[in-house]
């Protein structure tokens, strides 16, 4: 193994969640909560890069605390219908690093309790921990907080670990810690979210195969 601990984002980086699950479902509750109001594909992808899933909703769609609540509720319920596929390779990736002795962290802004059930769904090996919504806006991911974390629990430096995210907010985490970043385009990464990570990253993956190549040689 290259890296110790290979730290993976869940969303559009372990799953195909954004265009099979969580656009669909955000399309409903946009109607239901915010009539009238159009937000493409790209654009919720656009704002789930920046100022990120919360910020949106409340910088763009000024939800109140009761309509973020209900949102996210529907989104629990929504999810345990339709469930996003891993990426293929993923489930591969996975079980090698754990088969040769290596950690799997998730840090992600969907729950713990959201990300588990699919591992158990698609037979993939569950990571070691996941740092999820759960946790504090301050606690999330730009937060260095959950690789911090992680660090001290398994004594890892940061040359042991590698990030592998899909979007800048991972790339700023990584940063912040002097972890290496690997930015994942293989679920057909945006232009304007490629021009962000382009260049500022160790590793751009076109695909899972490229990052099994780096980390496990071949």
């Amino acid at each position: 193994m290259r890296y110790r601990c290979l730290v993976l984002d869940h969303d559009d980086t372990c799953v195909d969640s954004t265009r099979k699950v969580n656009y669909p479902q955000f399309q409903t509750m946009l109607a239901a909560l915010r009539p009238g109001l159009r937000i493409t594909e790209d654009e919720f992808i656009g704002y789930c890069c920046d100022p990120g899933f919360y910020g949106m909703c409340r910088e763009v769609l000024h939800y109140t605390d009761d309509e973020l609540e209900r949102h996210i509720d529907n989104w629990k319920a929504y999810l345990k219908t339709h469930r996003a596929p891993f990426f293929d390779g993923i489930p591969e990736l996975i079980r090698r690093q754990k088969a040769e002795g290596g950690i799997v962290c998730v840090i992600s802004h969907s729950y713990e309790n959201t990300i588990r059930p699919l591992y158990d769904h698609f037979g993939v090996t569950q990571p070691d921990v996941v740092f999820g919504a759960e946790y504090p806006d301050e606690q999330r991911k730009p937060n260095p907080f959950p690789l911090r974390e992680l660090m001290r629990l398994y004594d890892l430096e940061a040359s042991e670990i590698l990030v592998v995210d899909d979007m800048p907010l991972g790339l700023t985490m990584a940063r912040a810690c002097g972890v290496d970043f690997a930015a994942a385009a293989w679920y057909g990464m945006p232009g304007f979210i490629r021009e962000k990570l382009a260049g500022n990253c160790d590793y751009f993956f076109e695909t899972v195969e490229e990052l099994s190549a780096v980390q496990f040689g071949a």
